[in-house]
């Protein structure tokens, strides 16, 4: 292959990745509260630019990079969603008042960060089960490309998926996406 072909491959390729990771950011914002000032273009190139700094990623596996990018994307929204939180609570000084997590009354609408907090504290106990939901929330992987990146079989994907929901609907008291 000479160089110019390899050059246009290797654009196509990241010109994919990047496509890929703006129809998860797109996803993602579908999720955020109305009102937010994230555009997914920003979102996804501030990903992207974090996911091209990224040493110990093989940008070999496409699946890897995807999930890498997905988790990217979701640390973004979750650093932006505390930012606003801290802002509303009185900025860097605060107000001294406790934050109660609330439950969302529309799974459309739901929290990240409250979805955040949920899944970390899943993930002490389930960390297999909270990559799942990880990756099927922020990353829009299916399930077979989930079995495929943790090298597990899709059933089992598909038995930590509903045990998560149903162990996240527990918790936030709303409805979690409804994909088996």
């Amino acid at each position: 292959m000479n160089d110019r072909a390899h050059h246009a491959t290797i654009e196509d390729w990241n010109q994919s990745i990047y496509d890929q990771l703006h129809q998860i950011a797109e996803k993602a914002l579908t999720n955020e509260t109305p009102g937010h000032s994230l555009q997914p273009t920003l979102l996804v190139n501030d990903a992207y630019l974090r996911l091209l700094d990224q040493r110990n990623v093989t940008f070999d596996d496409r699946s890897a990079v995807l999930a890498v990018g997905a988790n990217i994307i979701r640390r973004i929204l979750v650093d932006y969603a505390r930012k606003r939180k801290r802002l509303k609570r009185g900025g860097n000084e605060g107000r001294g008042n406790p934050l109660h997590l609330s439950v969302s009354d529309n799974a459309n609408q739901m929290d990240v960060l409250e979805l955040n907090d949920a899944i970390e504290v899943f993930a002490q106990d389930r960390p297999r089960a909270a990559r799942i939901v990880e990756l099927k929330f922020f990353g829009g992987m299916t399930s077979e490309e989930i079995a495929d990146e943790i090298g597990v079989s899709v059933r089992t994907v598909k038995n930590d998926w509903r045990f998560a929901k149903a162990w996240l609907y527990r918790e936030l008291g709303s409805d979690i996406e409804t994909e088996t």
